[in-house]
């Protein structure tokens, strides 16, 4: 129930972005529980893969393999919340819960898109200078850049959500989303909402910094291969790119819909979507990609899943 009673501190969030009929909730519950079952176990058989298999250790593969843990934590942020909100008559977080949904949630998106960046200037490197990626792109500099990645997504996040913290929020309290966001949240604080223009902007800006690297970096990979004289050169160097330029492509154009509107409004059930989308469908269909796009992975998954049947088929 919405507070109405503007001097009461507001103590917990109501989600509004969820369907208010039991039987579609429970209709949401199944498809949502199985989606985020498949994305925690196909994102941990693609980072075990990888880390078992010995012909894989490689930066492009690590990065591939951070990213896969990210992914599990980053829909664990939210997705059990949203399950649990499915079946629950009090569809509501707590505002420390909130909060913490949000530095996680944002943490590890921000963690993902900074590796996206540093995936896509690996592959520029090997590409473009494969003379000298295996002394510009050493063990210890992925292990850093890996570490660069996910340490500074979490630290450029903090002062924002200590800020938030801060605002006061006497009424009313509902949430016109599935999850905790940015904007939703600071439209309820009763203070001048014109923060939130420049919360948009802060956002915007970061997506397209990124969004530029990786499509420069790609235009110029893109035009390198099609200077390759053979036709399976080509093809081969382009197959060790799709998968990290869908991921790429699924990754921010989702966060796109997400955070580069401004003050543009959509409907409910548009916004609901969206952050779907943005949430659970992008996760959902990284470990697919990644996976059935990449014949060494393909052998390394098997190979985790069935290995006495690699080793009998190695032996014949």
């Amino acid at each position: 129930m919405v507070k109405s009673n503007q001097s009461t501190p507001v103590t917990e969030f109501l989600f509004s972005g969820f369907p208010q009929c039991k039987n579609g909730s429970l209709l949401f519950f199944i498809p949502l529980f199985f989606i985020y079952i498949f994305i925690v176990i196909g994102n941990l058989i693609v980072f075990f893969a990888v880390r078992m298999d010995t012909r894989l250790h490689n930066p492009m593969y690590n990065f591939i393999s951070i990213f896969s843990f990210l992914e599990i934590w980053y829909t664990t942020a939210t997705i059990p919340k949203m399950l649990s909100n499915l079946i629950s008559e009090q569809k509501t977080i707590s505002m420390i819960g909130c909060l913490l949904q949000m530095y996680f949630f944002h943490s590890l998106g921000n963690s993902e898109g900074i590796l996206l960046t540093t995936m896509a200037i690996d592959r520029y490197v090997a590409i473009c200078n494969p003379l000298r990626y295996p002394t510009i792109m050493t063990p210890r500099l992925c292990a850093q850049l890996s570490a660069v990645s996910c340490i500074f997504g979490f630290i450029v996040l903090l002062p924002e959500i200590v800020w938030i913290s801060t605002l006061p929020f006497c009424g009313p309290n509902q949430i016109h989303q599935i999850f905790c966001d940015f904007e939703p949240v600071l439209r309820l604080a009763c203070t001048n909402t014109s923060m939130i223009l420049i919360e948009d902007v802060i956002h915007a800006i970061a997506i397209i910094f990124s969004v530029l690297i990786i499509a420069l970096s790609y235009i110029r990979i893109i035009t390198v291969i099609l200077r390759i004289p053979s036709a399976e050169g080509r093809q081969k160097a382009f197959s060790t790119c799709a998968a990290h330029l869908g991921v790429f492509l699924m990754f921010y154009g989702s966060v796109s819909l997400m955070y580069l509107r401004f003050s543009a409004t959509f409907p409910p059930v548009l916004d609901t979507a969206i952050a779907l989308m943005f949430a659970v469908l992008a996760p959902f269909f990284n470990p697919i990609i990644y996976s059935l796009r990449n014949k060494d992975m393909k052998i390394a998954i098997k190979k985790l899943l069935c290995p006495q049947k690699v080793f009998n088929t190695s032996i014949s």
